[in-house]
C-alpha cells in the first residue's frame, strides 16, 4: 500500500463525512411536526459526530502530505422522514464498508494508529446505522 493511495482513500472518506454532515443537517431542517423534535435532534447530534470524523481525516491527510478535499459526495434530499432515515442508513452502511477498507489499507501501510482510529470511527458509524435501523422498525 503506497501513501498516495491511502491519501486518496482518506479523501473519499472525508468527502463522505462532508456529505453526512450536510445531509443530516439538511434533513433536520426539513422535518416538520413531532418528528422535528425527535429525529431533528438526533440528526443534529449525528452531524456533530461526523464533523469530528471529518476533522480527524483532514488532519491525517495533511500529516501524510496530502491536501484535504473540500467537495462532499452527492447529498440526498428526500422529503419524508422515512426516506430521510433510509437515505442516512444507506450512507452509514457505505461509510462502514469504506472505513473497513481504509483500516485494512492503514494496516497494510503500517500505520497502526490510523488503523485503530478508523476502527473506532467504524464502530461509531455502526452505532448510527443500528439506531437508524431501529427507527425504521427493522
Amino acid at each position: 500500500m503506497d501513501k498516495e493511495t491511502l491519501i486518496e482513500g482518506l479523501n473519499r472518506d472525508l468527502a463522505g463525512e462532508y456529505r453526512a454532515i450536510l445531509q443530516y443537517l439538511q434533513h433536520s431542517y426539513m422535518l416538520k411536526g413531532l418528528e422535528r423534535l425527535t429525529l431533528g435532534e438526533l440528526f443534529k447530534k449525528f452531524a456533530i459526530g461526523e464533523m469530528k470524523h471529518a476533522e480527524f481525516l483532514a488532519e491525517k491527510i495533511v500529516a501524510l502530505g496530502g491536501v484535504p478535499t473540500v467537495t462532499p459526495l452527492s447529498i440526498v434530499q428526500p422529503t419524508t422522514a422515512r426516506e430521510m432515515l433510509q437515505a442516512n442508513l444507506a450512507a452509514e452502511r457505505q461509510a462502514i464498508a469504506d472505513y473497513k477498507e481504509r483500516a485494512d489499507q492503514a494496516e497494510e501501510y503500517g500505520d497502526e494508529g490510523l488503523e485503530v482510529e478508523l476502527e473506532e470511527i467504524m464502530a461509531e458509524e455502526t452505532r448510527h446505522a443500528e439506531e437508524l435501523e431501529k427507527l425504521l422498525g427493522g
